[in-house]
């Protein structure tokens, strides 16, 4: 019964730190994206830093990643910047893979 019981611990830890991950990689995901934008738009420095604490922040108006990718695409447009939402979407999932690299390196 113990090896049940400590197998199940192990499923529960795996997943506690499987989520952690996954929540510190789409926040750096999204840091990273705002990063990308603010230098689209122009925005350096502090500002582009503020701009993307901001992209980070919007992530937690609605469940998935529609508010992340509103706001960027949004902003972007409305500075004049031609994109589409594909291609935001398309930044956005390739900056999941540099994320996780990062936080795997310990970045």
């Amino acid at each position: 019964m113990a090896s049940f019981d400590d197998r199940e611990k192990g499923f529960e830890s795996k997943y506690k730190l499987d989520e952690e991950l996954r929540f510190k990689a789409m926040a750096r995901r999204n840091k990273l994206l705002g990063l990308w934008a603010a230098d689209l738009m122009g925005i350096t420095g502090a500002d582009a830093d503020e701009y993307a604490k901001e992209v980070v922040k919007s992530d937690f108006e609605k469940p998935g990643d529609e508010d992340v990718l509103e706001k960027v695409h949004g902003d972007l447009v409305a500075k004049g910047i031609e994109t589409s939402e594909h291609i935001v979407r398309k930044h956005m999932d390739d900056l999941m893979g540099t994320a996780v690299a990062q936080i795997e390196a310990g970045e």
